[in-house]
């Protein structure tokens, strides 16, 4: 961290004192450093009018979201999810983050049954009775960015895919009760995948969360496979995504070379994700889109 005068402003922008406002939580976190652990920068840390504005920005994608949901049905092409995506972040004054990231061509990613991530809307894609479907909204809202994913069930889903996803979404919230101030994400990695490897199912390991907020993709990578007491140290301030991708089969994985975006399990049996965008709060966590 950058040394700080203690009568010099806090970095924080409060406008205090450095020595009346943070230096006692950065001089903690420096204790966890020399300790050996990994501590975050002041970067990383947003502060209170940031977490305001990411808040908001969440609020967006939580409506986008849910107009989706209010509209997904069977016979839906994953093309008409991405006009619906479209229209609704126009309504709000946002940006769509995927369209246009590092190439992405659409505005959300739709990922149907064996698709891990990153699946790109179109024409031919049509929502069957029986499919489940991950979309993943990502929203620039007055410059602030939230990330957020849900799972769909089309019709009448068999009952060994719907179990997949309700454990995938039971996993959000084992991961949510370890992330306390002080704590670490290694804590929640491995509280998510001992929950996931008991119902028979595997996490995938290269692709996780991350930082989010000031940009599309931020520091830290947050596994879901790690261990408890390692990664990085949370600390209030920080922001992140939980967005475990759990298999039915394998953890193994591959990338459509055709494409070069769309992910998919290596032994074409289903993948379930749910996302959500969360900040670290003094007593625990807040959510800031689901």
């Amino acid at each position: 961290m950058k040394k700080i005068g203690r009568n010099d402003p806090c970095w924080c922008g409060s406008g205090k004192k450095y020595k009346v406002c943070h230096e006692a939580f950065d001089n903690k976190i420096l204790r966890f450093k020399d300790a050996g652990h990994i501590v975050p920068t002041h970067e990383i840390i947003k502060t209170k009018a940031q977490i305001a504005g990411i808040r908001e920005s969440g609020k967006v994608n939580v409506a986008i979201l849910n107009e989706v949901a209010a509209r997904i049905k069977p016979g839906m092409t994953t093309q008409e999810i991405d006009d619906i995506v479209a229209a609704e972040t126009k309504k709000y004054g946002a940006i769509a983050a995927p369209l246009n990231y590092e190439g992405f061509p659409k505005s959300v990613c739709t990922s149907i049954n064996s698709q891990v991530c990153h699946g790109i809307p179109s024409e031919e894609d049509v929502l069957e009775e029986g499919d489940i479907v991950n979309v993943d909204v990502s929203t620039i809202y007055k410059g602030y960015y939230s990330d957020s994913s849900r799972m769909f069930c089309i019709g009448n889903v068999c009952d060994e895919w719907r179990r997949l996803v309700d454990v995938t979404k039971e996993s959000i919230q084992i991961g949510l009760n370890e992330v306390k101030p002080w704590g670490f994400l290694g804590d929640m990695g491995e509280a998510i995948h001992t929950f996931i490897k008991a119902h028979g199912y595997t996490v995938v390991q290269d692709i996780g969360g991350h930082g989010v907020g000031l940009e599309f993709h931020e520091d830290p990578f947050v596994s879901y496979v790690t261990k408890r007491g390692t990664e990085m140290l949370m600390v209030p301030g920080m922001v992140f995504t939980i967005e475990p991708m759990v298999n039915m089969g394998t953890d193994e994985i591959f990338v459509d070379e055709d494409n070069d975006w769309t992910v998919y399990t290596d032994d074409n049996m289903p993948s379930a994700q749910w996302e959500v965008t969360v900040a670290v709060t003094e007593d625990g966590y807040e959510v800031l889109a689901w």
